[in-house]
C-alpha cells in the first residue's frame, strides 16, 4: 500500500517496529524512515496505520511516541488495521479534540489485493474525513465505501469475516466431497464456478486448497482475532453467530495442527481426503 502511494507521487515516510523491514522498503521504493510513529507523523498531511490489534494501534497513535502527539490540525488519519469498533470510536473522539480527521478503514482483498492495488475498503467516519482520505486510498483500492460514522468500518469488516468464515468452510467441504466422489476437480470447478456457488474464495483458493497449499493471505491466528472482535461486538448488540462460533473452533483445530500462520483456507486440513 505504501508502495502505491509512493508510485502515485506522494512523499512517504515509513515506520515499522522491525527496522530491517522499513530499511528494505526504502531501499526498494525510496522515501524516508522514521524512528517512531510520532516522528513519521510530524508535519504530514496524512498518516496511515496497519498494525496488529487494539493495543498496537493505541500505542502507535496515543502512546508516548504515538502519531497523535505530532499530527497537525487538519491532517487526516486513516487506520487500515482490523480492530474493535470501540477503539475506532475512541480515536475519532481523540482526533476531533486535536483537529485531526479520522477514518477507520479496514480492508479486504488479501495480500494480493494490497500488492495489486485492488483492495476494497469499508470506511467509518465523517463525510469530511472520508472526502480527505479517498484520493489517497484510491492509490491502492478499487472499491471505497463510506458505510457510516466512526466505528462503522470496523463493524462492517466483522460482517465480512463472519461471512467469509462460512464460505471457506463450505468450500473445504465441497472440495473434499468432490475428491471422495472421485470427480475431476478442474471439471467440477468449471461447472460450478459460474453459478450460485461462486465466490472470491472459490476463484482464488479452489486449486490451492485441493493441492494443500496454504502460504497465502490472512493467517489463521489473525482470523481468530477478527472473529473474536465480532463475538465481542455481538455480545453488545445482541446478534447471534452460531455458525461463526463453530467455525472459530475449527480454526482452533487448525492451530492445534500447527497451522497458526497458514492461510485461512487451511480449514480443509481438518477434513480427511
Amino acid at each position: 500500500m505504501a508502495r502505491h502511494l509512493r508510485a502515485a507521487g506522494h512523499d512517504v515516510t515509513v515506520y515499522n517496529r522491525s527496522p530491517d523491514r522499513a530499511e528494505a522498503w526504502v531501499a526498494a521504493n525510496g522515501g524516508s524512515i522514521a524512528s517512531d510513529p510520532a516522528s513519521a507523523a510530524r508535519d504530514a498531511d496524512a498518516v496511515m496505520t496497519c498494525v496488529g490489534n487494539d493495543d498496537d494501534l493505541a500505542q502507535a497513535t496515543l502512546g508516548r511516541e504515538g502519531a497523535f502527539r505530532t499530527m497537525r490540525e487538519g491532517a487526516v488519519f486513516i487506520d487500515h488495521t482490523t480492530v474493535s469498533a470501540k477503539i475506532a470510536r475512541q480515536l475519532a473522539v481523540e482526533g476531533k479534540s486535536a483537529g485531526i480527521l479520522t477514518v477507520d478503514a479496514p480492508v479486504t482483498g488479501g495480500q494480493v489485493g494490497a500488492e495489486n492495488g485492488t483492495l476494497a475498503i469499508m470506511c467509518g467516519g465523517s463525510a469530511r474525513a472520508i472526502e480527505a482520505a479517498t484520493p489517497l486510498m484510491q492509490a491502492y483500492a478499487k472499491r471505497i465505501v463510506h458505510v457510516g460514522p466512526a466505528g462503522a468500518g470496523q463493524t462492517t469488516k466483522m460482517v465480512n469475516q463472519i461471512t467469509f468464515a462460512g464460505i471457506i468452510q463450505s468450500l473445504a467441504e465441497g472440495i473434499r466431497f468432490a475428491q471422495a466422489a472421485d470427480l475431476d476437480l478442474d471439471r467440477v470447478y468449471e461447472a460450478i464456478s459460474g453459478g450460485a456457488a461462486s465466490s472470491w474464495q472459490m476463484t482464488n483458493r479452489w486449486k490451492t486448497m485441493a493441492e494443500d497449499a496454504f502460504d497465502f493471505g490472512l493467517a489463521v491466528d489473525l482470523m481468530r482475532k477478527d472473529l473474536g472482535l465480532a463475538f465481542d461486538e455481538a455480545r453488545s448488540n445482541g446478534a447471534t453467530l452460531p455458525v461463526a462460533a463453530l467455525i472459530d473452533q475449527f480454526f482452533a483445530d487448525v492451530q492445534a495442527m500447527g497451522g497458526h500462520r497458514q492461510d485461512t483456507s487451511a480449514l480443509i486440513r481438518r477434513l480427511p481426503k
